[in-house]
């Protein structure tokens, strides 16, 4: 495609990017980011974009997709102790829920440091099993597996401890 005629369809096609990260629960800034992380994809393949049969359908499919991905990477907002006692409504359930966690830090601090540090790096920094592999010089498998040790150890415990 002719850069004249990707600048005179870009304007509709940012539009809709806009339109479809709002959609979707984007944020005004959020929106503005993913819009111009779409343009700039266009761009890169202005080239191949006779190809598609709908540009607007792709530039949805791009919004979404990089949606997703900012949604994905942003931390998970984590409930303050104030706030969950606000919640509880007896003495007793603030007393249990802070035995439970205790008790889940004391097993958590039993696992081997490398499924422990697995963990952190899933759920708490939210990395990818990619990233993790990257980062610990381990195969993309392995972080499957040992994940699943990791997760399979701790629901057992769980399930000891319940049966009480």
């Amino acid at each position: 495609m002719e850069r004249s005629a990707f600048e005179q369809k870009a304007r509709t096609w940012r539009e809709k990017a806009l339109s479809v990260s709002r959609h979707y629960g984007a944020g005004i800034d959020e929106a503005e980011d993913i819009a111009q992380d779409v343009m700039l994809r266009l761009w890169q393949m202005h080239d191949e974009l006779e190809q598609y049969r709908s540009v607007e359908a792709l530039v949805s499919l791009m919004a979404r997709h990089l949606l997703r991905n900012h949604q994905r990477r942003k931390p998970s907002e984590a409930l303050d102790e104030a706030m969950i006692v606000s919640l509880t409504t007896s003495p007793q359930e603030v007393l249990e829920m802070k035995e439970d966690d205790k008790w889940l830090s004391e097993k958590l601090q039993q696992l081997p440091t490398t499924q422990r540090t697995l963990l952190y790096m899933r759920q708490v920094e939210r990395r990818s099993h990619e990233e993790i592999a990257t980062l610990l010089s381990i195969e993309t498998t392995s972080v499957s597996t040992l994940l699943a040790r990791a997760r399979r150890t701790l629901l057992e415990e769980i399930k000891r401890r319940n049966q009480i």
